[in-house]
């Protein structure tokens, strides 16, 4: 396509669009991730003479073309969400604005980076929330995608939730928490549990992690663990043990009985052994005595959402030289893939409480820009007859920001911490009907009058020229 454009001399104006069409796991919301990934990679994007080499072996590409692309670079202008936004479907996440073939050409990029992200970070918000925003350890580098993929999930699990990843390269590059215990091949390769034990709280004795289920958890694993740990006890130490099999309820009340008998109180407990969001909402529902949830495959990889539904579509062009980007819309048979037109804002509406009321989507120009005091109709994004009135008695947010202007980044880029922290917060402004795990309340996504009067004066005009 993009050569398509060059030949063609098409170079106008053009605005495109990141959005989801679904949310994953069947959920009401997601957490949107992947944003600075994308944004370091962006201002990186260039071909090297190497690549040039490849496309030119490809007998496809014109030498016009390939001497275009040694010297091209993104020149356009981001817009973005923050990092972190509880978002949701339809509404624009990201938005490209630039040269037709520029803005084509970063397509695959930016959604490989936002969708996987976005996916795993709304997985470890599930899970983090599930129990009880205590500690998950994210421990999926073994089962994840590939060395990128681990890297990218440890990154997005930080922000939707996880304390610390197991993956120590993650942790040094992004600055999480590296956290992690013993595991089995490590005491078996002892004579004895409590020798294994023994040996690893001389080595790390203000964290030591007991894994006590190697040979019999009751009968052996938390008597050696006992024994071990009322040594570290008399040291002023404490330490943990781990769960990693069994009935997690039944095995870590027994365990919690009898480190308090033998007077180890603060012991804490940890468990693994394929958890997900749901194992760990009906534990804590049992009220199993848990302190930290160790988390893998069911995070990394997300789960029985195996993507999220992010797509990139044109919503502006040029027309004729000089003029503005004129709004542009996908058709569909099903509404869901019909798409919404023209440049846009997205606006976050609170109430007086500061609890998320709903989110629309308005043409983004001062006509059209909503304003705190007054009513308005919203409309559902479908543009047909269903709407509400809401008198905006709260705060108004536009959530679109500039992130890359003439090719540039622009502004300082948030900490990892502080993006996590973001996403902490925005979530407590949603109601918990949205966020519990079973048939969540739907959060209104909306559209202004204008922008409905837009859309349905282009499906009428599509409509009259058939």
């Amino acid at each position: 396509m993009a050569q398509g454009y060059w030949i063609n001399k098409r170079q106008e104006h053009a605005v495109f669009e990141m959005f989801f069409r679904h949310q994953p796991f069947n959920g009401g919301y997601s957490i949107f991730a992947g944003l600075d990934t994308f944004l370091q990679k962006l201002g990186k994007l260039s071909f090297s003479d190497d690549d040039i080499e490849y496309l030119k072996g490809l007998n496809i590409f014109e030498t016009g073309f390939l001497d275009y692309l040694k010297t091209f670079s993104f020149k356009g202008t981001i817009w973005a969400m923050d990092e972190g936004t509880v978002v949701f479907p339809h509404e624009p996440l990201v938005r490209a604005e630039g040269s037709l073939i520029e803005c084509q050409i970063i397509e695959g990029m930016l959604l490989n980076t936002v969708n996987f992200q976005s996916l795993i970070a709304t997985k470890a918000c599930r899970v983090w929330l599930a129990s009880g925003k205590k500690q998950v350890m994210e421990f999926g580098l073994r089962r994840a995608q590939g060395p990128d993929g681990a890297l990218s999930a440890a990154r997005a699990a930080y922000i939707g939730g996880a304390s610390g990843t197991s993956d120590t390269l993650a942790a040094k590059i992004f600055g999480i928490p590296a956290m992690g215990t013993m595991a089995h091949s490590w005491i078996m390769s002892f004579e004895s549990e409590e020798e294994s034990f023994d040996t690893y709280a001389a080595l790390y004795p203000d964290r030591a992690v007991f894994l006590i289920d190697t040979y019999d958890t009751l009968k052996s694993g938390i008597k050696s663990a006992i024994n071990s740990g009322k040594k570290l006890a008399l040291r002023g130490k404490n330490f943990g043990i781990r769960l990693d099999s069994g009935d997690i309820q039944y095995l870590s009340t027994e365990v919690r009985r009898l480190l308090d008998n033998a007077g180890l109180n603060k012991a804490f407990i940890s468990v693994s052994n394929d958890l997900d969001e749901y194992i760990i909402e009906t534990l804590v529902r049992e009220c199993a005595p848990v302190d930290i949830w160790g988390v893998g495959t069911q995070l990394v990889t997300g789960g029985n959402s195996a993507s999220f539904t992010g797509v990139y579509k044109l919503s502006a062009i040029q027309k004729k030289v000089g003029s503005i980007a004129a709004p542009v819309m996908k058709f569909s048979d099903n509404p869901d893939k019909t798409t919404n037109p023209g440049v846009k804002q997205v606006w976050r509406v609170k109430d007086k409480m500061g609890f998320a009321v709903a989110d629309v989507m308005s043409l983004d120009d001062t006509s059209d820009a909503l304003e705190e005091g007054k009513s308005y109709s919203f409309w559902h994004p479908s543009a047909d007859y269903r709407h509400f009135i809401h008198t905006i008695d709260g705060s108004l947010q536009p959530l679109l920001k500039k992130r890359v202007v003439d090719g540039e980044l622009i502004g300082n880029q948030p900490a990892l911490a502080e993006i996590k922290a973001r996403a902490a917060a925005d979530l407590d402004s949603f109601d918990s009907t949205y966020k519990r795990l079973l048939n969540p309340h739907i959060y209104k996504v909306s559209i202004t009058g204008k922008l409905r009067d837009l859309k349905l004066e282009l499906i009428q005009k599509h409509l009259g020229s058939k």
